[in-house]
């Protein structure tokens, strides 16, 4: 397997370089809805709008899929490692029912959706497992969860694995997609649908009526209603980007060993996720997890070498072929944040928190999002997505989150005149070793070396700053 942990591509990256769009070039006048960011979320949001006939733009600061759709690992999945047995310590037991339709929704959309446009499927069942004896109690926890919202699992002593393991609960029928090709025929279905699509260009500001739309070369575009669909919201009215908090997981892609029939999910934490890839006839090995707060691990460089060498343990003879990292964003409650931005009268949307389970809940999102719009009857589940950020354990669990920031804004003040500020606000940024970028322990936003940005909230970039030693 080598022994240089390092970061090369995503998987799902790895293919011949696509079509890109620039469709704004060619518009005129206003829009219903302009849609930023082309992710999973941003584009479902606007071919659902599209195809009631509404005038869409869709508008991605980089290229389709380029952040977290082009680096998950792709399980479309009802069982979600221990996430139901943790909501059902905070919540009735309603709303985890009412989560569970919603995700149920959007994972039966993408099935459709990926076989009406030749999407390669990949049907396989997905497991919660207990890696030792002491993540038992909370693999069983998830079984039983699982099974008063409705979830037809089955518990197994013992499940065909490598490695040492005490039980699992598994749900069969759940599959995997190739993302890339998913966000390619969303893309694809927009514009054939009148939508339009443009790449390569950024949001900077929207106003605050959410009638008008600023580009990085300071175009203005009109339009009634504006989707935040960019991982965390890039605007910072209504405080969502304290609300939300960012992690980084690594995953490695390995030819050479035999994958388990199940897509795996340890129960402790931080977890260690597995599942097959088949691509190009081949059968691989996808290995993820050892994640944490963006900007708060001594060594990212670590976190990789760790996962090769739990990799290195248990399949001795695998080669790794890709390697790369993911974030995604949890609020403090567990519920995605589904809805109008809060604190306004503006029609502006705003989608996150999906907890690394964006496969289903981005879909989830985009029907309730774009029901909302058309005027539609909202579905029953629809409350289920939108936080509790009011009663007594929500804001125990935000001031917790918040609490968290201003440890990391102490530990990192001693790096203040050696290392780069995050424009965002002001965070001390710490240098990640293994991907060469600067993160910021704050909010998540994450800038390449020459200062531009990865993602947000951030919308500028930055001075070029120094390296880790402060040269």
């Amino acid at each position: 397997m080598g022994t240089t942990p390092c970061m090369t591509q995503s998987l799902w990256h790895d293919r011949p370089e696509p079509k890109r769009y620039t469709d704004v070039h060619t518009a005129e006048g206003a829009f219903d809805d302009v849609v930023v960011g082309a992710g999973l979320t941003g584009l479902t949001t606007g071919l659902l709008l599209a195809r009631a006939g509404r005038r869409v733009l869709v508008l991605e600061a980089r290229h389709r899929g380029a952040v977290t759709t082009g680096h998950t690992t792709a399980k479309v999945s009802l069982l979600q490692g221990t996430k139901l047995s943790r909501m059902r310590r905070h919540h009735s037991e309603r709303l985890v029912s009412d989560y569970v339709d919603a995700n149920r929704e959007g994972q039966a959309w993408v099935s459709r959706f990926a076989e009406d446009h030749g999407v390669a499927v990949e049907r396989r069942p997905a497991a919660t497992y207990a890696a030792t004896g002491a993540e038992l109690k909370a693999a069983l926890a998830e079984h039983e969860a699982a099974i008063a919202a409705g979830l037809p699992v089955r518990w197994h002593e013992r499940l065909d694995l490598p490695f040492p393991h005490a039980g699992a609960t598994v749900l069969e029928d759940q599959f995997a997609v190739h993302p890339m090709q998913l966000v390619d025929a969303l893309a694809e279905d927009l514009r054939a649908h009148g939508g339009l699509l443009h790449e390569g260009s950024r949001v900077t500001d929207v106003s605050w009526d959410g009638r008008r739309v600023t580009m990085d070369d300071a175009r203005e575009l009109s339009t009634s209603n504006v989707i935040l669909a960019t991982g965390t919201p890039i605007l910072d009215r209504g405080l969502v980007f304290s609300k939300v908090e960012a992690h980084r997981s690594y995953v490695l892609v390995m030819s050479g060993a035999v994958p388990p029939r199940e897509m795996l999910l340890s129960a402790g934490s931080p977890g260690v996720s597995l599942r097959g890839v088949v691509q190009g006839g081949e059968d691989l090995l996808m290995i993820g997890g050892l994640g944490h707060v963006v900007g708060r691990s001594e060594s990212e460089r670590a976190r990789v070498g760790e996962l090769r060498s739990w990799a290195r343990e248990f399949y001795p003879e695998a080669l790794l072929t890709h390697s790369w990292s993911a974030q995604d964003y949890s609020t403090p409650d567990g519920v995605p944040y589904v809805g109008l931005l809060p604190r306004g009268r503006s029609r502006i949307y705003v989608a996150t928190g999906f907890d690394k389970w964006g496969m289903t809940n981005a879909v989830a999102a985009a029907l309730a999002i774009s029901a909302e719009i058309l005027g539609d009857v909202p579905p029953g589940w629809q409350q289920a997505l939108r936080p509790r950020l009011t009663g007594p354990r929500q804001m125990v669990g935000l001031a917790q989150l918040n609490a968290r920031v201003g440890v990391a804004v102490c530990r990192n003040l001693g790096g203040l005149g050696r290392r780069p500020l995050c424009s965002h606000l002001g965070g001390v940024l710490r240098f990640n070793d293994s991907e060469g970028t600067w993160d910021c322990p704050l909010h998540g936003s994450r800038f390449a070396a020459d200062g531009s940005v990865i993602e947000g909230p951030a919308t500028r970039a930055i001075g070029r700053g120094r390296d880790a030693d402060g040269n």
